[in-house]
């Protein structure tokens, strides 16, 4: 089994700053990609940011040049910074990790979400 925990949520003006963190504990092989997707009210899950294990990174258009998705691969957590936040970022934002059993089969797991609001 996989658990994987966000921190870092929380209240904001815009124009300013979180860091978000996702740590994975448990039994697993290696940690392949990992990303970042958030949900608004009334809104489908939508993906934010994806990085794959070598460290390369995706961004959604609507985040590029505002968020940076890092990891560190000893610690098995993942990062998101995110800048200038707009009210249209307030979300809660989860983060989902693809993972490779002892037994050499791929399983998804994902955190149980943090809350981020931006007020305007």
């Amino acid at each position: 089994q996989v658990q994987l925990v966000e921190s870092g949520g929380g209240l904001v003006q815009a124009g300013g700053s979180l860091r978000l963190s996702c740590a994975a504990s448990g039994s697993f092989f290696s940690v392949n990609a990992m990303a970042w997707y958030r949900q608004a009210p009334g809104k489908q899950r939508e993906l934010v940011a994806v990085i794959t294990s070598g460290g390369k990174p995706n961004y959604a258009d609507s985040v590029k040049g505002r968020f940076t998705i890092s990891r560190d691969n000893a610690r098995n957590t993942m990062y998101l910074q995110m800048n200038s936040l707009k009210p249209e970022d307030t979300a809660v934002y989860y983060c989902k990790g693809t993972f490779t059993a002892a037994s050499r089969k791929v399983y998804d797991y994902w955190g149980q979400g943090t809350q981020v609001t931006v007020s305007s």
